[in-house]
């Protein structure tokens, strides 16, 4: 059905910058391979700025943030102090872990980071490891990440991180299950009014247009 094939080819939207910030961001991955070891404590707060520079800020300072942010802990969890590497209320938290790092292991940490971010909570969280970024979106999605950047590939693929431009101009994630739900319902919905349109028939022929999206591979 051509209805259900557009709905197929059609992404999620997203605005870009009114720049071209390819040029920027390929200068950033060529200095990071050369300048960037993957040391957590030595390196993160310098690739950071470096980032927003990318990103077309003046720096990871000049929009507000602050590097090692203090976050109190849950008495529960034993109280006292920890310091979340970087927080842009109410844009984003930044947890850097060392290079070769499993990101999905430190889950936990950024997420209890995130819940103790209140006033002005960021809507976004970022695990990197200087190689990827694991972006979450936690009031949309718990357990996985909604998008997925990589420092290779940023320059073709920063859509994920289109947050960190001024303005904070609309993500464009590709592990967001809400969006994909949502879009599939609004493709079942069209693709079933072209079909009565088309055919001629009534809600009562229900049966006659699911096995046609079954064929299709939405049923």
């Amino acid at each position: 059905m051509r209805a259900l094939r557009h709905c197929r080819r059609a992404g999620p939207s997203g605005r870009n910058p009114p720049w071209s910030p390819r040029k920027k961001l390929a200068a950033f991955t060529a200095w990071a391979k050369t300048h960037i070891t993957g040391d957590e404590k030595g390196q993160a707060q310098i690739f950071l700025d470096r980032l927003f520079i990318a990103f077309g800020h003046a720096g990871s300072l000049d929009v507000g943030g602050e590097p090692e942010f203090r976050v109190r802990k849950a008495t529960e969890d034993g109280g006292g102090t920890s310091f979340a590497d970087y927080v842009w209320k109410p844009v984003v938290l930044i947890e850097m872990k060392k290079r070769g790092a499993v990101l999905s292991k430190h889950y936990r940490q950024a997420f209890d980071y995130w819940t103790r971010l209140v006033p002005g909570r960021p809507r976004y969280v970022i695990l990197c490891n200087f190689d990827e970024f694991h972006v979450y979106d936690f009031e949309t999605q718990m357990d996985s990440p909604v998008g997925i950047a990589k420092l290779d590939t940023l320059a073709e693929h920063y859509g994920p991180l289109n947050f960190l431009f001024p303005g904070q101009p609309k993500p464009v994630f590709d592990n967001d299950r809400v969006a994909v739900t949502r879009e599939a319902a609004d493709c079942l919905a069209t693709c079933f009014r072209k079909f009565r349109k088309r055919s001629e028939q009534t809600t009562d022929n229900l049966d006659l247009f699911l096995p046609h999206m079954a064929e299709s591979g939405l049923s």
